[in-house]
């Protein structure tokens, strides 16, 4: 009798810990953050580039992630798109686009850059990997015309292809030379932590959103 009682004990405790077993065990979310210049960490140490502090700040969190930097310096979203395949590997699960900035400082047709930035995420899409995309605003050297039609690239693709929005990547940090690097363009360590703390909130959500559709 007390044999019997001490196996149904044992089976209890092991069902009641099934549950944390299971969280445990959760596979970590496979990121790539398929960036420029300040994505990759111009001019930074490589643990203060921002997908390793991302990844810090999730995992403070309690979310699981396996993050891969696929920022480029100098690139533009015709290039993103060029590298596409090869960036972002085979069982990746979610996405973070930063492009665009290259494009606006060079003055590129916005036109040439939304079309990249759409194939970018259709490609994506079409490989079931989510999609997180962050917005970029034109310097005002080319004119309020070019900047109008610059800045909408954003906003019109989220809304068009269904896929979340950060609307200004570099929010918080753009102009404020305390934070910028000698260029007034990169982030210091200091403004890339500014970054990952103002995108945090919306990272949760579109990982929180892509984990209810895993599970």
């Amino acid at each position: 009798m007390h044999i019997l009682v001490l196996l149904m004990g044992l089976m209890t405790a092991a069902s009641a810990q099934t549950p944390a077993q299971g969280k445990a065990a959760a596979k970590p979310i496979k990121m790539v953050v398929l960036g420029d210049s300040l994505s990759a960490g111009y001019g930074l140490p490589a643990d203060a580039a921002f997908p390793v502090r991302l990844q810090k700040a999730l995992e403070a969190k309690g979310i699981k992630v396996e993050m891969t930097n696929a920022g480029v310096s100098g690139d533009t979203a015709s290039g993103g798109r060029e590298r596409l395949d090869w960036s972002v590997a085979e069982g990746t699960d979610a996405v973070i686009v930063e492009l665009g900035a290259n494009d606006a400082l060079r003055g590129i047709d916005p036109a040439v850059t939304r079309a990249a930035l759409t194939d970018i995420i259709t490609k994506l899409q079409a490989r079931k990997i989510a999609v997180l995309l962050c917005g970029m605003l034109a310097p005002p050297n080319y004119g309020s015309e070019y900047a109008a039609k610059f800045n909408a690239i954003y906003p019109d693709l989220a809304k068009s292809l269904g896929v979340p929005l950060y609307p200004f990547f570099l929010d918080g940090v753009a102009a404020n030379p305390k934070i910028n690097q000698a260029d007034g363009m990169h982030p210091t360590a200091e403004g890339v932590d500014i970054v990952v703390k103002n995108i945090l909130p919306t990272v949760e959500a579109f990982l929180g959103a892509l984990s209810g559709q895993r599970s």
